[in-house]
C-alpha cells in the first residue's frame, strides 16, 4: 500500500470540513486499485461544482475524458483542504481477494485516510454496505450508495482517484507499448484488455505482473493456467 498525502493546508483541517472517500479500479483485472479522500470547506464545494466536478464515471472514457479529469483533479487539489491517495497494486489486491476481504482492503484505506485527516465535521464514503462498519466506529461517518452523485466531496474524491489511477495505468502502457502495442481498455474486463493479455501470453507464456490473478474473469483463469492462486 502506498500513501500520497497530497495537500494539507497549514497542517490544520477545518472542523467544518467534509471528507469524501471514493475509489477507482475496483473492477479492473489489470492495474492498481486507488482510494482517495478529499476534504472540502463548504465554501469551496460550490466552486468545484461550478467548475464541473462530478462523478468521474460521468466524465466519460477515452483520451479527451482523461484530459478533462486531469484538469478537474487539478482544481480539486487547488481548492481542497486535504487530498490523500491510497494505492494498492495487483498483488495486494489478490491477497485480500483470496481471503474474501476486498471490502476490508477498502475499509483499511479509508481508515488510513481518516487517520491522516484528523477530526472533520462530516465523513461521507461511497458504498453503504462497503463502509457501514466504519460508521459504527467513527462519529459523523456516513456510508451512502451513489454518494458521488450527491456530495461534492465524494465526487471530488472519485475524480482524484480516477485521475491518479489513469496516471499509474499510463506508466503500465508505456512499459509495454514497444513490444505489445497500445494497451487499451484501462485494464477493465473488456475486449481491449483481453486482447492485450492474449498478446502478452502468446509472447511470454505468462500474464503481466500487474494482472489480478485472483479475478474470476474467464480470460484470466484460462491464461493463468493450473498454477493460479485460486488452485493453490
Amino acid at each position: 500500500m502506498a500513501t500520497d498525502p497530497s495537500k494539507r493546508a497549514g497542517g490544520v483541517i477545518p472542523s467544518r470540513g467534509v471528507l469524501g472517500i471514493d475509489e477507482a479500479g475496483r473492477g479492473a483485472a489489470l492495474g492498481p486499485l486507488v482510494v482517495a479522500g478529499v476534504v472540502l470547506d463548504p465554501r469551496k464545494a460550490g466552486a468545484l461544482t461550478r467548475l464541473g466536478v462530478r462523478d468521474s464515471k460521468r466524465v466519460g472514457s477515452g483520451e479527451a475524458a482523461r484530459t478533462r479529469r486531469r484538469a478537474l483533479a487539478a482544481h480539486v487539489r487547488r481548492l481542497a483542504e486535504f487530498v490523500a491517495v491510497e494505492v494498492f497494486d495487483a498483488a495486494e489486491v489478490d491477497r485480500f481477494v483470496e481471503s474474501g476481504g476486498l471490502n476490508q482492503l477498502e475499509r483499511n484505506a479509508a481508515e488510513a485516510i481518516l487517520h491522516q485527516v484528523g477530526p472533520v465535521h462530516r465523513v461521507v464514503a461511497d458504498g453503504r454496505r462497503l463502509f457501514e462498519a466504519l460508521a459504527a466506529r467513527h462519529p459523523n461517518f456516513e456510508a451512502v450508495d451513489r454518494a458521488e452523485a450527491r456530495h461534492v466531496a465524494v465526487a471530488a474524491a472519485s475524480v482524484v482517484a480516477k485521475d491518479h489511477r489513469d496516471a499509474l495505468f499510463r506508466r503500465i502502457c508505456d512499459g509495454y507499448r514497444d513490444r505489445f502495442g497500445d494497451v487499451r481498455g484501462g485494464g477493465y474486463v473488456n475486449r481491449a484488455t483481453e486482447a492485450f493479455l492474449r498478446r502478452f501470453h502468446d509472447a511470454t507464456g505468462d500474464l503481466p505482473p500487474e494482472t489480478r490473478r485472483s479475478w474470476s474473469w474467464e480470460v484470466v483463469r484460462e491464461l493463468a493456467g493450473p498454477r493460479s492462486l485460486w488452485d493453490e
